[in-house]
């Protein structure tokens, strides 16, 4: 999938978003917000991200989300990959460092649209101009 048609969902939910101000969970979740996304938190370990109520997982959001940021290690990864195709969620954007060749087989043989490789934190910035 291509970078310009992932940015079009206008709903999201973080996977590995956190309070942590250095960490890119937190700097991804407050970019895409900022840039006026309705963006959802997903942590099992919290129970908000600035301000907003977290989620544990994919599954106990009050929404589904047309996309997923992933910004976990690729352990994880594969788990919330399975999440969105069970749930029917087809756009997901793997982190620099969330993906491997395990994540990305199973996205491809669940038959998801990945974006990978690429930051959205990056991709936003060029999208403004």
């Amino acid at each position: 999938m291509d970078i310009v048609n992932m940015l079009k969902a206008k709903i999201w939910a973080v996977v590995g978003a956190t309070a942590h101000k250095e960490k890119f969970g937190y700097k991804i979740f407050k970019v895409m917000t900022e840039a006026g996304f309705e963006v959802y938190p997903v942590n099992p370990g919290l129970d908000e991200v600035q301000g907003k109520k977290c989620y544990a997982k994919l599954a106990d959001l009050p929404v589904l989300p047309e996309a997923v940021n992933i910004v976990v290690p690729p352990r994880v990864g594969t788990e919330v990959v399975r999440q969105c195709a069970e749930l029917g969620i087809k756009k997901i954007w793997l982190q620099p460092g969330s993906e491997n060749t395990e994540v990305m087989r199973l996205a491809e043989k669940l038959g998801l649209e990945v974006v990978c490789q690429s930051c959205i934190m990056i991709e936003l910035r060029k999208a403004k101009g």
